[in-house]
């Protein structure tokens, strides 16, 4: 690492001030999103807010009424008889994007009275729902599958369901093939008719969303065709009438229409037809009425309701506001790329009422999607969602419910044990901690052990199973280290036949569930895609990852014909295929490696701000809080400090590759300072006494329940006097 290029990017002072002053940002902020290039308001919004309201509707999910019908449909009819119950089967997957999606669902649907039930592959199971599943659950007369974070490629499965009289409801963030499961409800944000703003939620949060959905089902705005109606004056004289229909809270459509008083009958207008049938609320009545009877005389008559009565009961302070100012305090607003309008303003305000409205009816559902949103934040980062738009909300919602002490039922019993339980948790503490040890079980075949860890309803029970859990990734760090040893050698060499662009590795030897670690692990080491293989059974099971921006599923695309099964992400894939087939998918493999295109590789880091001293205060954890969670798409935060005087050093560490502490002065403030393996550096290139130039993070260090700041460098030079 202290041999990369250190990069600061140029950026202007008037792009730097603009952001400031449209987002009131301060300087440094403003500066670190310049060099980003994070400078859209739909993009900050997701830096600067925390509340929940800026999630994505699910309903924006074109199918979602759909599914949501079709899972009320299996509500059993109070005291109705338990064989006149449908069944329902949920089939997950085996990591923990699986598991944590079939536990959200399980626990609602469980909720709703529904007989529910769920599988996910045990042992040597393949991914994906299989034709043994569905014929199982045919048998004991099942009516409802629900796959999640699968489905997507069981077309034959799911096909085969529905000759056995069984509907499937599909909810999965894989990247769909060509062709689609049908006959299916499918929800996907990766579809491109899915409707949904954004692709990149895991499958724990597409549960999340239907959940989310059958809870808004049991409001009076469920289905309601609601339209939202606003007059106001322009300075040109004419009255300015606008409406937006809604279902569900989404927009529907809108008509605007500009009139002057006494030009036309309301008649000659569309406006008559578009409000026909629909509940018609406005904001402050009165007003809205006289400018009707102004534009159209008494022939403008409609039965209108007062949202701003029903809203002023939860917020006093907007009683008496006109939208002029209301659409002046609008956060959305705030973020948007075009001035606030009064109609605008008016939907943005009715959602944050309906919304309030909601956890003051159904004050139950808003605890258990406190819980429900840790699970999703673990989905979110076990599979490298990228760290922007919703998925923030969901991460820094579900960190900050666990650091408030609500955990997660089975969450809590693991991080007791794994010395967690009362600490400030980190993103970084979910990924290098909670994650492994939960991925274990999937890994090693018993995926269904961490879910009975957070449904299960008995404490001890869930003691047990958290110890067992931490058990099985102790026998999974040593498969790991099995298998990195038994692929060494092969995975270098190889690299070299597939065209210096691929690791191909296959051993009977390398655990199953191991695979994806491996191929991981030689991608970092080698800086090309791996692919690392097992024998299960007569197949041929393996995982592939990339790096450098290369495209694994469109790789595995060409090789469709050879697998039993297949599908995966841009940068991590899983497949399957018999035996005999081994010898020409490796020939085809080897051809295909020279087609794939990799990005240079970069060894530099990018600044992202230098700190004058006066800058090196404590207040720096609030800048790292509100870039946290970090991850993919978004790094740790990178700091430049030039001239500070080395006042003390020490080599830390037994081990060959010493470690180096400093202290660094930064005028009011010293910092300790740690470099992994640099120990050495000590005494060679500088001294105590010296000025270094430093770029690094800054990270909490937590000590007998004390916290301090520390830096980790990531780059040392001696600053040039």
């Amino acid at each position: 690492m202290s041999s990369s290029k250190w990069v600061k990017k140029a950026i202007s002072k008037e792009e730097v001030e603009k952001l400031k002053n449209k987002f009131s940002l301060d300087s440094l902020t403003a500066s670190i999103f310049a060099r980003r290039g994070i400078t859209s308001g739909k993009d900050i919004l997701y830096f600067m807010e925390d509340d929940l309201r800026f999630q994505h509707n699910p309903f924006l999910f074109n199918s979602m009424e759909d599914a949501v019908d079709r899972i009320l449909a299996a509500v059993p009819e109070k005291d109705s008889p338990k064989e006149e119950h449908e069944k329902v089967l949920i089939f997950g997957d085996k990591d923990v994007d699986g598991v944590t999606a079939t536990t959200v669902l399980y626990d609602e649907l469980c909720s709703l009275g529904i007989d529910v039930q769920y599988r996910v592959p045990e042992g040597d199971d393949a991914y994906g729902l299989s034709i043994q599943a569905v014929d199982d659950f045919a048998k004991q007369n099942g009516s409802l599958i629900i796959t999640v974070d699968c489905g997507i490629s069981n077309n034959a499965e799911i096909e085969h369901a529905a000759d056995l009289g069984i509907d499937v409801i599909v909810l999965d963030h894989h990247n769909p093939k060509e062709n689609i499961p049908s006959p299916a409800i499918i929800l996907n944000a990766k579809l491109s008719d899915s409707g949904y703003p954004f692709e990149e939620i895991s499958g724990c949060a597409v549960v999340y969303k239907v959940v989310s959905a059958l809870r808004f089902s049991k409001s009076k705005w469920y289905k309601a065709d609601e339209a939202l109606l606003n007059a106001h004056e322009e300075e040109n004289g004419q009255i300015a009438i606008e409406c937006i229909k809604l279902r569900n809270l989404v927009p529907v459509s809108r008509l605007v229409d500009h009139i002057l008083p006494g030009e036309k009958s309301i008649y000659d207008t569309k406006i008559p037809q578009y409000l026909s049938g629909q509940i018609i609320l406005c904001w402050d009545k009165a007003n809205v009425e006289r400018l009707l009877n102004l534009t159209f005389g008494n022939s403008a008559q409609f039965n209108i309701a007062d949202i701003r009565t029903e809203a002023a009961k939860l917020y006093p302070s907007l009683k008496n506001l006109p939208l002029s100012i209301v659409k002046e305090m609008s956060k959305i607003a705030k973020y948007g790329d075009h001035a606030p309008t009064e109609i605008g303003g008016f939907y943005n305000i009715f959602v944050t009422y309906v919304q309030q409205d909601l956890k003051k009816n159904f004050p139950s559902d808003s605890e258990k999607e406190k819980h429900d949103l840790q699970l999703v934040a673990l989905a979110a980062l076990a599979d490298i969602m990228p760290m922007r738009n919703e998925n923030r909300l969901f991460v820094r919602s579900g960190i900050n419910s666990i650091n408030e002490n609500n955990v997660h039922p089975g969450l809590k019993e693991l991080m007791s044990n794994l010395g967690l339980l009362g600490k400030r948790i980190t993103s970084t503490d979910i990924c290098w901690t909670l994650i492994p040890n939960l991925n274990a079980a999937g890994r090693l075949g018993q995926a269904g052990i961490a879910i009975e860890l957070f449904t299960a309803k008995d404490d001890s029970y869930r003691e047990q199973l958290a110890k067992k859990i931490i058990e099985l990734n102790t026998k999974r760090k040593a498969f790991t280290q099995e298998a990195e040893a038994i692929a060494g050698t092969q995975a270098r060499n190889s690299v070299n036949d597939f065209n210096g662009k691929l690791s191909f590795v296959i051993d009977e030897k390398i655990n199953k569930g191991v695979s994806g670690i491996l191929a991981g692990r030689l991608v970092s080491s080698l800086g090309v895609p791996a692919m690392a293989m097992t024998y299960v059974g007569n197949l041929v099971v393996g995982s592939m990852r990339s790096c450098r921006g290369y495209d694994v599923t469109a790789f595995l695309d060409q090789l469709k014909d050879l697998f039993v099964s297949y599908g995966g992400h841009n940068f991590a894939a899983g497949f399957s295929f018999e035996k005999e087939k081994f010898e020409e998918f490796k020939r085809r493999t080897k051809e295909l490696s020279g087609t794939i295109n990799l990005s240079d590789k970069n060894d530099e880091i990018q600044i992202d701000a230098e700190l004058p001293p006066s800058y090196m205060t404590p207040d720096l954890k609030k800048i790292i809080d509100r870039f946290e969670p970090t991850g993919n798409e978004n790094p740790k935060l990178v700091f430049l400090a030039k001239n500070l005087p080395i006042v003390s050093g020490l080599v830390m560490g037994k081990a060959e590759k010493q470690h180096l502490k400093i202290t660094v002065d930064c005028g009011k403030n010293k910092w300790p300072c740690i470099f992994w393996n640099e120990g050495e550096r000590l005494h060679r290139d500088f001294d105590v006494g010296d000025k270094i130039n430093i770029i690094f993070n800054i990270e909490r260090n937590v000590f007998n329940g004390a916290e301090t700041l520390q830096l980790m460098l990531l780059g040392i030079e001696k600053s040039v006097q």
